[in-house]
Protein backbone atom coordinates (compact mmCIF):
# COMPACT_ATOMS: atom_id res chain seq x y z
CA UNK A 1 0.00 0.00 0.00
CA UNK A 2 0.98 3.53 -0.88
CA UNK A 3 1.62 6.36 1.42
CA UNK A 4 -1.59 7.81 0.02
CA UNK A 5 -3.61 5.11 0.61
CA UNK A 6 -2.40 4.30 4.14
CA UNK A 7 -2.60 8.00 5.09
CA UNK A 8 -6.61 7.76 3.86
CA UNK A 9 -6.83 4.84 5.33
CA UNK A 10 -5.56 6.19 8.66
CA UNK A 11 -7.53 9.25 8.35
CA UNK A 12 -10.69 7.57 8.00
CA UNK A 13 -10.16 5.56 11.35
CA UNK A 14 -9.24 8.86 13.26
CA UNK A 15 -12.84 9.99 12.19
CA UNK A 16 -14.36 7.22 12.68
CA UNK A 17 -13.23 6.94 15.92
CA UNK A 18 -13.72 11.18 16.87
CA UNK A 19 -17.65 10.54 15.62
CA UNK A 20 -18.56 7.21 17.00
CA UNK A 21 -20.62 7.77 20.41
CA UNK A 22 -21.61 4.56 21.76
CA UNK A 23 -24.56 3.87 23.36
CA UNK A 24 -24.19 4.84 27.61
CA UNK A 25 -25.77 3.27 30.82
CA UNK A 26 -26.18 5.89 32.79
CA UNK A 27 -27.92 3.60 35.63
CA UNK A 28 -24.81 1.22 35.51
CA UNK A 29 -22.49 3.94 35.61
CA UNK A 30 -24.34 5.27 38.57
CA UNK A 31 -24.02 1.92 40.28
CA UNK A 32 -20.27 1.20 39.52
CA UNK A 33 -19.68 4.90 41.27
CA UNK A 34 -21.54 4.79 44.03
CA UNK A 35 -20.59 0.87 44.96
CA UNK A 36 -22.55 -1.75 46.47
CA UNK A 37 -25.48 -0.83 49.38
CA UNK A 38 -24.21 2.43 49.99
CA UNK A 39 -25.73 6.28 48.62
CA UNK A 40 -23.52 8.96 47.33
CA UNK A 41 -25.39 11.64 49.65
CA UNK A 42 -25.03 9.50 53.56
CA UNK A 43 -21.16 8.28 52.54
CA UNK A 44 -19.45 11.17 53.35
CA UNK A 45 -18.94 11.61 57.12
CA UNK A 46 -15.80 14.19 57.19
CA UNK A 47 -16.08 17.59 56.89
CA UNK A 48 -16.07 19.45 54.12
CA UNK A 49 -13.08 21.64 55.21
CA UNK A 50 -10.52 21.04 58.20
CA UNK A 51 -11.10 22.57 61.22
CA UNK A 52 -8.64 25.20 61.97
CA UNK A 53 -6.61 24.59 65.44
CA UNK A 54 -7.64 27.32 67.91
CA UNK A 55 -4.56 29.12 68.20
CA UNK A 56 -5.05 31.66 70.59
CA UNK A 57 -4.07 30.47 73.85
CA UNK A 58 -0.48 30.38 72.09
CA UNK A 59 -0.26 34.08 70.89
CA UNK A 60 -1.09 35.19 74.38
CA UNK A 61 1.34 32.93 75.90
CA UNK A 62 4.08 34.17 73.36
CA UNK A 63 3.28 37.69 72.70
CA UNK A 64 5.40 39.41 74.87
CA UNK A 65 8.48 37.44 73.36
CA UNK A 66 7.93 38.86 69.89
CA UNK A 67 8.43 41.97 68.68
CA UNK A 68 5.58 43.78 65.99
CA UNK A 69 7.72 42.49 62.94
CA UNK A 70 7.60 38.76 64.45
CA UNK A 71 11.42 38.28 65.64
CA UNK A 72 12.49 37.33 69.14
CA UNK A 73 13.36 40.80 71.15
CA UNK A 74 16.25 39.25 72.75
CA UNK A 75 18.06 37.89 69.79
CA UNK A 76 18.86 41.10 66.90
CA UNK A 77 21.65 40.42 64.87
CA UNK A 78 23.50 42.92 63.62
CA UNK A 79 26.35 42.72 60.87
Amino acid sequence: MGRGRQKAKATKQARDMKYFSPATDYSALQRELTGPGSRASTRRTEPLEPVEPDYSEYADKYADELDDDGEESGSRRTG
